[in-house]
């Protein structure tokens, strides 16, 4: 009997289009694609033959369009709301210094609170691996064999990672997950596995192949 692979393309993604630098979270805001660079980057990467998800936020769908038009293909897209960036409640729309004011406890050097902070009217990162980790599962049986390629946010592309390693919430928060990066995780079954994670790549983007 051969492994059964199951391999998570994650794509963090493109730069929001915001003022500030305000806290945006679950905001439905634009993103930035016009480094047509990047995409032809990413429709290079990615495997021709996949699933794709986005979720409900424009930002996603609009950088799924862009990589699909550097392929000169128009898959169609599996929408997926647990794959949501966390609910910061009434943070977002703050600016990282305006939270500080507040006096948020333990401010988080890698993140904008320690996993179990729960934003007022929002949710921990705990709440989101909470959500994230039973539709992996679930899609991982749907899609099983097939590259899936899913366009999200730093969040659940935090927490997919700590999924696959079996990280404990405030070690997956020191992760670092750029725009437009590709991070790989590989789900196998096979004889004596029981069904395993693999992680191949974890923040690859165009920079780091820059001269």
């Amino acid at each position: 009997m051969e492994n059964i692979i199951t391999r998570w393309w994650w794509i963090r993604h493109a730069p929001v289009v915001v003022a500030g630098g305000k806290i945006y979270g679950q905001r439905d805001l634009p993103a930035d694609t016009s480094d047509k660079g990047v995409f032809s980057f990413l429709a290079n990467t990615i495997p021709p033959s996949s699933t794709w998800i986005t979720t409900p936020l424009q930002r996603t769908t609009q950088t799924a369009d862009a990589i699909s038009n550097a392929i000169g293909t128009k898959p169609a897209y599996n929408v997926e709301s647990a794959f949501m960036e966390q609910d910061f409640g009434s943070w977002q729309g703050m600016t990282w210094d305006e939270l500080r004011e507040k006096d948020v406890d333990n401010f988080h050097r890698f993140w904008i609170a320690p996993a179990d902070e729960t934003a007022p009217g929002g949710e921990s990162f705990v709440d989101l691996m909470k959500r994230v980790y039973p539709a992996i599962d679930r899609l991982n049986n749907t899609y099983k064999k097939d590259n899936i390629i899913v366009i999200a946010h730093g969040g659940s592309i935090r927490a997919a990672i700590a999924h696959a390693l079996k990280l404990s919430p405030e070690s997956a928060l020191a992760i670092k997950i750029d725009n437009c990066s590709v991070s790989v995780i590989e789900h196998i079954d096979g004889p004596g596995k029981g069904g395993e994670w693999r992680v191949n790549t974890i923040n690859s983007h165009l920079n780091f192949y820059k001269t």
